[in-house]
């Protein structure tokens, strides 16, 4: 069975993918079915959170990129810039993964986390869409790149 032991930095070719929603990009050993439909282990190092783009070589060689599934989110929104820093601290507080952007924060579909949302004055839409959250506060495991989104 192909296993992929590291994330690779520099520019390579790609010859297949994987496809995952955030829970199992935090899982840094498992086993996967490519999208060519091989099976695939994955042995990172602990604490490897994997981001879509990531390309993760093998020990022969093989590399596939990593594509971040679409899965279930929450998008919070408001108008007044401090309400949203409230609602980013609140669900911090929570440890709650959030996806920052400029006029919305994402998080996976949680009707309790909805509902904190609604009674502080946001509103929540729920969709599809690749989840991709902040990095912990110490930094991920052997990521030396960040991703604008």
């Amino acid at each position: 069975m192909l296993t992929f032991v590291e994330r690779v930095e520099e520019k390579v070719k790609v010859t297949d993918s994987v496809t995952l929603v955030f829970e199992y990009r935090q899982k840094s050993r498992q086993r996967v079915l490519l999208d060519s439909g091989i099976e695939a282990g994955l042995l990172l190092p602990r604490g490897t959170v994997l981001r879509g783009g990531d390309i993760l070589g093998s020990e022969g060689g093989a590399m596939i990129r990593v594509i971040s599934a679409p899965e279930p989110v929450s998008i919070a929104t408001t108008s007044g810039s401090i309400l949203m820093m409230r609602a980013c601290y609140h669900l911090g507080n929570r440890h709650v993964h959030l996806q920052v952007k400029e006029d919305s924060i994402l998080y996976q579909q949680d009707y309790v986390l909805d509902g904190m949302m609604n009674e502080m004055g946001l509103t929540v839409v729920h969709d599809n869409l690749a989840f991709e959250p902040e990095a912990g506060a110490y930094g991920e495991h052997g990521h030396g790149h960040s991703h604008e989104h």
